[in-house]
């Protein structure tokens, strides 16, 4: 069996994942703001898997990977925690380390055609480049949310027009995924279509997926989308879980060489 743990900004979800893919089990917990606060809940909730016979653990980390141990979380102000300790001595098994959008590219960005780009949009806009099944090294670095642009008057980065979160504190409501009205898809789409271009014109995919809570309701607002972009745009197969199941392939991958 195969551990995946996605450590979130608000949850983290530790999931256990079969030989052939299928989630056996999970577990989530909210994400404390102090580190050895977070470390003390993880090792509580890691407890409860040390009975099933794991292979290897993949850890996503919502930042920075730096070597196997030393990470830099971009929503929390963790510099260089130690966390492959307190895992490896739970686990007689291998720990691997990487960053979250990469792992959902990897998933959503399986098995296609050429280049793929994954956008999530949730509390910011981050993202991952695949291809043939393997994670890209331009993939680091890539930070398409930070782009400035020119909107509504003023000078934004693309996160604070486009990510699920700003688009929520708009409209005020709870959850992207609530709004439904034709006149706000409207504006959805054009503000997510504000970036695209220059993602294209940089990294040249052949696919886009558009990924995020704002990908659980990309039928409502693609059809608002810029059809001349010059590349397939797509809704995740898992809008919510592609790191979990990035995590399982990414362990997989390393399972073979």
């Amino acid at each position: 069996m195969y551990l995946t743990i996605d450590i979130g900004g608000t949850k983290t979800l530790i999931a256990l994942f079969s030989k052939r893919g299928r989630v056996v089990r999970r577990q989530k917990f909210k994400t404390a703001h102090g580190s050895r606060t977070f470390i003390q809940e993880l090792e509580n909730n890691l407890e409860k898997f040390r009975k099933y016979k794991v292979k290897s653990i993949t850890v996503a980390i919502p930042g920075i990977v730096q070597k196997n141990y030393s990470v830099h979380f971009g929503n929390r102000k963790w510099d260089n925690i130690d966390l492959y300790n307190p895992i490896k001595n739970l686990f007689d098994c291998p720990v691997y380390f990487e960053n979250d959008a990469n792992l959902a590219a990897l998933f959503e960005g399986y098995d296609l055609h050429g280049k793929t780009i994954f956008l999530t949009f949730s509390t910011g806009i981050g993202g991952g480049i695949v291809e043939k099944n393997r994670i890209l090294p331009e993939s680091d670095g890539f930070e398409p949310g930070h782009k400035m642009y020119w909107y509504d008057g003023g000078i934004k980065e693309w996160e604070d027009i486009a990510a699920a979160s700003a688009i929520e504190n708009y409209y005020h409501v709870d959850c992207a995924t609530d709004l439904r009205k034709r006149e706000i898809m409207e504006d959805v789409a054009a503000r997510i279509a504000l970036g695209l271009p220059d993602v294209i014109q940089k990294y040249k995919p052949d696919t886009i997926v558009l990924g995020g809570p704002m990908g659980k309701i990309f039928k409502l607002y693609s059809k608002f989308l810029p059809a001349n972009l010059g590349v397939k745009l797509r809704r995740p197969k898992r809008p919510l879980e592609s790191v979990i199941y990035g995590g399982y392939l990414y362990s997989k991958q390393k399972e073979r060489e």
